[in-house]
């Protein structure tokens, strides 16, 4: 049964909370409080509004941007909120990504590690670009039963990756600062430590959070805490930074290069290349 209003509010004051607990920028703070508020005044369930009009109808009630309104979505859809989650340090992607019938353990394992997916929009734009098809296992009948049914359960009304080509990709070099803030911060101890529900026996304050921005993008900046991290003994090395511009959250991974002609540099998986041109180096693989 999707969440009432009140309880689609409380969701959106937990948030709220977290973020000024973590010393997020104050007008992102009053803007999940002020959205809670706004639901609480609403004589219509969410529920209903999103049903009717699927995540358009979200995006125009007061107080409510494109950002809360994937929130809002999620709740709806899931009864999860990953962006809530990960700042408790609840986060769980494989069992999110578990959820959508044809992907088991060992598939959302490599979608989340190998691919950065956490989130179901995420997992949607991969069964569209090619690279959920190019994972083992999955053939053509499951690949078009998954899209089938985020395609429900997102309530898609606009075609797969318009909210991402809405606004072009941040530049390595923006990623890349994020990076050395964030890394720079932890090394002062001047950001608020989460304790991870993942990997954490002792249940120890271990996860710096960074909230900061660029040119209008709101930035998340956390190490990697994945099983894969773990082994390699990565896990104050990989920084994950999880991108908001408004349009549609975007996960990347900061590395250090291992080989190759940017070892020991600072490397976006995936931008390796732009991350070359970056450094002044040729594009070599």
């Amino acid at each position: 049964m999707p969440l009432a209003n009140d309880a689609l509010a409380r969701r959106l004051d937990d948030v709220a909370a977290l973020l000024e607990e973590q010393r997020a920028n104050p007008f992102r703070v009053r803007a999940y409080r002020n959205a809670a508020d706004a639901l609480r005044q609403l004589d219509s369930p969410v529920a209903s509004i999103y049903r009717d009009q699927g995540i358009a109808g979200l995006e125009e009630l007061p107080g409510i941007g494109e950002s809360i309104a994937r929130s809002l979505r999620a709740l709806l859809t899931t009864g999860r909120l990953p962006m809530l989650e990960r700042l408790r340090g609840a986060s769980d992607p494989e069992e999110l990504l578990m959820s959508v019938p044809g992907i088991g353990r060992k598939t959302a394992e490599r979608l989340h590690e190998e691919l950065g997916i956490d989130s179901l929009e995420a997992l949607e734009l991969a069964a569209h670009d090619g690279r959920l098809a190019a994972l083992p296992g999955i053939g053509s009948k499951r690949l078009l039963g998954i899209r089938d049914l985020l395609a429900a359960r997102l309530g898609r009304l606009r075609p797969v990756g318009s909210e991402r080509s809405a606004a072009p990709e941040p530049d390595v070099a923006e990623l890349l600062d994020v990076d050395r803030e964030y890394r720079q911060r932890t090394a002062q101890g001047s950001l608020h430590k989460i304790a991870p529900k993942r990997m954490n026996p002792d249940m120890a304050a271990w996860l710096p959070v960074l909230h900061t921005e660029r040119a209008g993008r709101h930035y998340t900046a956390l190490f990697s805490n994945t099983p894969r991290a773990h082994r390699l003994n990565r896990t104050h090395d990989w920084v994950v930074i999880y991108c908001d511009a408004g349009d549609g959250e975007r996960q990347y991974t900061v590395v250090t290069s291992t080989h190759g002609h940017m070892e020991g540099r600072r490397v976006v998986r995936g931008r390796e290349v732009d991350c070359a041109q970056h450094y002044g180096l040729p594009a070599m693989t």
